[in-house]
């Protein structure tokens, strides 16, 4: 579920830690989206998996699977994936389904729009529950990047993206599509930060932005508060 317009109510003291957030385009990457049964990582559960590996910046290899989540599917959430209990029903359940999504991800960076706030919220507190895992992988999350490439869009759901670079946003809301719309949108991001002056933190690789504090304006790491590097202007 990749749309910005989806957080999660997990508090913050739930979740387990993530890898650092990246701001700078990578060619080689893992892309992944989820569809789930709800907004909450610790509650809801998660009914579809999808990736597609990018070597160069070209999709090479692609992982899909539903997940028997175990219980019944609320309308809400058929309503906007169309997936129903009957075609999850003899799908994998999430101990196997989440241990085939880690192997394909191996240590790759993970790309996807929104996964900071939502489908990472998902794998971690699950790789956690089932395996006692972290998912350390770095990260770089579509959302934050657009809007610091396209920073008069105004929205910034992954269909405005697509609709922005010409993209088809044909068959969204299931994981695999979004998936593909999210590697092509990325591409274009890509590109437009070529032309950018961006300025990286150093200890985690996260964007430095303008701030102002008590004694004036500095750089902070907009990855604050798990990384409090700041610099003068």
């Amino acid at each position: 579920m990749a749309e910005n317009t989806r957080k999660t109510k997990t508090a913050w003291a739930d979740l387990p830690e993530k890898g650092k957030r990246l701001a700078k385009y990578v060619p080689d990457y893992v892309v992944f989206d989820l569809e789930t049964t709800g907004v909450s990582a610790v509650n809801d559960g998660i009914i579809e998996i999808s990736a597609i590996r990018a070597v160069k910046g070209e999709a090479v290899e692609t992982f899909s699977t539903l997940v028997n989540p175990e219980r019944s599917i609320p309308y809400d959430a058929t309503r906007v994936n169309g997936i129903t209990d009957e075609m999850v029903a003899d799908a994998p359940k999430i101990s196997a389904a989440l241990r085939d999504f880690l192997d394909f991800a191996g240590t790759s960076v993970l790309v996807g729009h929104n996964i900071g706030s939502f489908d990472l919220n998902f794998i971690c507190i699950a790789a956690e529950r089932l395996f006692g895992e972290s998912v350390k992988n770095d990260y770089i999350d579509t959302l934050p990047m657009a809007k610091s490439c396209l920073p008069d869009l105004g929205h910034y759901k992954l269909t405005d993206l697509a609709a922005h670079f010409k993209i088809s946003a044909k068959g969204a809301h299931r994981a695999l599509n979004d998936c593909t719309m999210t590697q092509k949108c990325y591409e274009k991001l890509g590109e437009l930060q070529q032309g950018m002056e961006l300025l990286l933190c150093p200890r985690c690789g996260g964007e430095l932005k303008q701030r102002n504090g008590k004694f004036g304006a500095f750089f902070g790491c907009s990855n604050y508060p798990s990384c409090r590097y700041t610099r003068n202007l």
